[in-house]
């Protein structure tokens, strides 16, 4: 890889990008001339009210979603469908039931020819990274649910992506494990040094996470804005500059 090519690893450059739907005859803009770069290693979490677009935008960049004008390029490439270089966690984990936690974790490399103990190897480098060990041979019966977000995390992890694209991956967790999980997934993204990009409803966890944070605006004729999220690692939720951006969020959505 040259010098060029790794320095654009995970960059996504978002040019005009707009996306409509249709309900009841009526059109709905839900994205409108959205102009965005997003930097190679960085952490960008969207944030906005409900039909904003944020889930919409994640689909777009995951290629499953196709917009109706603009570009996506990634790495100077323009996005056409799915691509190895992506990989997308959901909010639900989307287990094989009947496949252990390994069998689960190998399951993309399976398809892609993997020797079943190279795979078997990668796999288990990324349980132990997602701290599940131990329950390598267990079903996703037998996991909680923060658990089994994990295993969805290491599975997605083991295809080496550059870009790590989440929609709520942690929506459906209890609170405690929620704070566990998000700072697990901060520690991940540190090692790993990918690319990023996550959807979210929750202010504190945007910031807890974020190199910036994304605010999509429901009414279209509004701007997008970024916020810089300059506060240290790891995160003090109790900090004054913590709260302060918290406060800076909530009046954005006129909740101050």
């Amino acid at each position: 890889m040259s010098a060029t090519q790794a320095a654009l690893r995970g960059e996504v450059s978002i040019r005009r990008l707009s996306k409509a739907f249709t309900l009841n005859d009526r059109r709905l803009d839900v994205l409108r001339g959205l102009n965005l770069d997003i930097r190679s290693g960085e952490c960008l979490v969207i944030v906005g009210a409900s039909g904003s677009g944020k889930t919409t935008l994640l689909r777009i960049l995951a290629g499953l979603e196709q917009a109706d004008a603009g570009e996506v390029d990634i790495d100077g490439r323009p996005v056409a469908g799915v691509g190895a270089e992506r990989a997308v966690i959901f909010q639900e984990p989307r287990l094989l039931p009947w496949l252990t936690v390994l069998e689960n974790v190998t399951f993309g490399l399976d398809i892609r020819g993997w020797s079943k103990a190279r795979a078997r190897a990668e796999a288990r480098h990324y349980i132990e990274l997602v701290g599940l060990g131990d329950f390598a041979d267990a079903y996703p019966r037998q996991l909680s649910g923060g658990m089994a977000q994990r295993v969805g995390i290491a599975r997605a992890l083991t295809v080496k992506p550059e870009i790590l694209l989440l929609d709520e991956p942690l929506g459906a967790l209890d609170a405690m494990t929620k704070i566990a999980m998000q700072q697990e997934l901060s520690r991940i993204w540190r090692e790993e040094k990918v690319t990023m990009i996550l959807v979210t409803h929750d202010l504190e966890e945007a910031i807890y996470l974020a190199d910036r944070v994304l605010v999509l605006p429901k009414i279209k004729s509004q701007p997008p804005r970024l916020i810089d999220v300059n506060l240290p690692r790891p995160r003090e939720r109790s900090s004054a500059d913590f709260v302060a951006l918290r406060e800076e969020l909530l009046a954005e959505f006129g909740l101050h």
